[in-house]
C-alpha cells in the first residue's frame, strides 16, 4: 500500500522516527493499528447501543430471576 500524506504529517512523522531511533514506515504502522483499535472500539458501541441488550436490575438478580432467558 502506498499512502501519499501531506507535507506537515510527512514532517511530523519523519521528525517522530528520527527522536525515537524507528523508521517512519514502524511510526505511520504503530498509529494506524492504534487508531484502527479505537475505530473498532466505537463501532462496537455504536452497534451495541444500536442494539440493546436484554438488562436486569438488581431486585431481579436478587429474586433468582432467570439470566439465560
Amino acid at each position: 500500500m502506498v499512502i501519499q500524506l501531506p507535507d506537515d504529517i510527512d514532517r511530523r512523522l519523519a521528525d517522530l522516527a528520527r527522536k525515537t531511533g524507528r523508521t517512519k514506515t514502524d511510526c505511520a504502522r504503530e498509529a494506524i493499528l492504534m487508531h484502527i483499535e479505537e475505530i473498532e472500539d466505537i463501532h462496537l458501541a455504536e452497534e451495541r447501543l444500536a442494539t440493546p441488550a436484554r438488562r436486569w436490575t438488581h431486585a431481579d438478580i436478587e429474586s433468582g430471576v432467570d439470566l439465560g432467558g
